[in-house]
């Protein structure tokens, strides 16, 4: 590790067979909790490379719990989280609306690191049991649509750096890393980033892959379509722009995004909303995340034609019900 360092400090990049092995090794425990949390800080405080990504990306996959669900045409509502924002849990929420709408949902999620209640948290909550066994997820999607993988029971690598994540209380590469590995290696994603530099990288990844995806970044900073104002929209078909306007909304406040304090706030917002008690703007806000990733699937359909589908598994209390089904309540 002290090479490692040493190649960081003088601003060296790795090639991606020098960032599998480098992830490969923390995994393994072949470095100590300071070397791992020194890696992580002084990574972070530089660009990361798409081979040093892809590297990352491979060695996590690799070494991960792996779930084939043939026969499924499977997506994930995910995003990278670190964008400091501390909203509520808007990708899982647009999770169940996306269920709710009739398609099949892989959705993969961890504890808050850098926001007060990431989707691991609020699903836990509210009476969750998470699990690896695969019988039982797939009969999750098959009676609820959606199946939820909490990435610490699928990914060896989170037991090790969890709790210097947890410590450090930053973004970390650990952040980029969690949407590109789930592990249905779903055909369909529809990402959230934190910036636009990476929002490329994810680009530069999925085009050498069959996945259909959307790769989405707000431009004031958020991983997700936040309303607040303008966003891109990296997908198979290229990049795009857009405003509030040309989406039929106007920009939004903030802090009408916020996720509360404990994670008790913020299960209290996911269950208003999902019982259709939420505010205007909580329900745009998940029902245009909801629209953009039903798009992934069908690009020929317009935004309103997407939203109207959220809308309506929301408004007649499908996404409800998927909810309930889930954590069989």
């Amino acid at each position: 590790m002290k090479e490692i360092l040493a190649h960081l400090f003088e601003y060296k990049t790795f090639s991606r067979q020098e960032a599998y092995e480098i992830l490969t090794n923390i995994a393994m425990g072949k470095y100590d909790s300071h070397q791992i949390a020194a890696f992580m800080t002084a990574y972070g405080m530089r660009s990361i490379r798409v081979e040093e990504l892809g590297g990352f990306r491979d060695a996590m996959y690799d070494l991960c719990l792996k779930l084939d669900f043939n026969g499924y045409d499977l997506i994930d509502l995910c995003g990278t989280g670190g964008d400091g924002k501390n909203t509520f849990n808007i990708s899982t929420i647009a999770s169940f609306i996306t269920a709710g709408a009739g398609y099949h949902v892989a959705k993969h999620g961890n504890i808050g690191v850098s926001s007060s209640c990431g989707s691991s948290n609020v699903m836990e909550y509210l009476g969750y049991q998470f699990s690896n066994d695969k019988s039982e997820l797939q009969r999750q999607l098959d009676e609820a649509n959606i199946c939820f993988l909490h990435a610490p029971l699928f990914h060896p690598a989170m037991k090790t750096v969890a709790p210097i994540r947890r410590a450090l209380g930053v973004k970390t590469f650990f952040n980029m890393l969690g949407p590109l590995t789930n592990p249905t290696n779903p055909r369909f994603q529809s990402v959230g980033v934190f910036s636009l530099e990476l929002a490329r990288l994810y680009g530069y990844l999925y085009q050498n892959t069959d996945k259909r995806y959307s790769i989405i970044h707000a431009l004031d900073g958020y991983d997700e379509i936040s309303m607040t104002g303008d966003f891109k929209v990296i997908n198979n078909q290229g990049e795009s722009y857009y405003n509030m306007e040309e989406l039929g909304f106007t920009p939004v406040p903030a802090q009408d995004l916020t996720g509360g304090e404990t994670i008790a706030d913020a299960a209290q917002i996911f269950l208003s909303i999902l019982n259709n008690q939420g505010t205007d703007v909580q329900n745009n806000v998940v029902l245009t995340n909801a629209a953009f990733a039903i798009r992934t699937f069908n690009p020929e359909k317009s935004f309103g034609d997407c939203f109207y589908e959220a809308e309506s598994s929301l408004m007649e209390g499908r996404a409800l019900r998927s909810f309930q089904k889930l954590i069989k309540k």
